[in-house]
């Protein structure tokens, strides 16, 4: 049963880290630069093939200007949320993508700030 589990949260990341790299017009090729690992270990992330490490989802969720958690939403609320913010982009270096993560980074911590102080 866990296994199974395990294994539908694989299939759910897979495809939503598709959706939004799909929606931003990147290739296989500019993440897996971007994450410094082979296209083919990107491609097997995607498909569910392989389990994505955290330290890389977590790239990815501020690359994408979204929580970790929600990579592993099948909300389609949350998803269309999340593919509403993407933005497409030709030509980006990996510092480039670097510093376009950093900003969401910092633009998505200072929204929940702006949530626990309006609490």
């Amino acid at each position: 049963m866990e296994k199974l589990k395990k294994m539908e949260e694989k299939l759910i990341i897979a495809s939503n880290i598709k959706r939004l790299r799909e929606a931003c017009g990147f290739t296989q090729d500019t993440i897996a630069n971007y994450l410094n690992v082979n296209r083919s270990a990107y491609a097997n992330y995607e498909t569910g093939a392989r389990e994505l490490p955290l330290h890389l989802m977590e790239k990815l969720a501020d690359l994408y200007g979204c929580e970790m958690f929600e990579l592993f939403s099948e909300d389609g609320n949350v998803v269309g949320a999340m593919l509403a913010t993407a933005f497409r982009v030709d030509m980006l270096s990996r510092e480039d993508m670097e510093q376009i993560a950093a900003f969401k980074r910092i633009v998505n911590n200072s929204l929940k700030m702006d949530k626990l102080l309006a609490k």
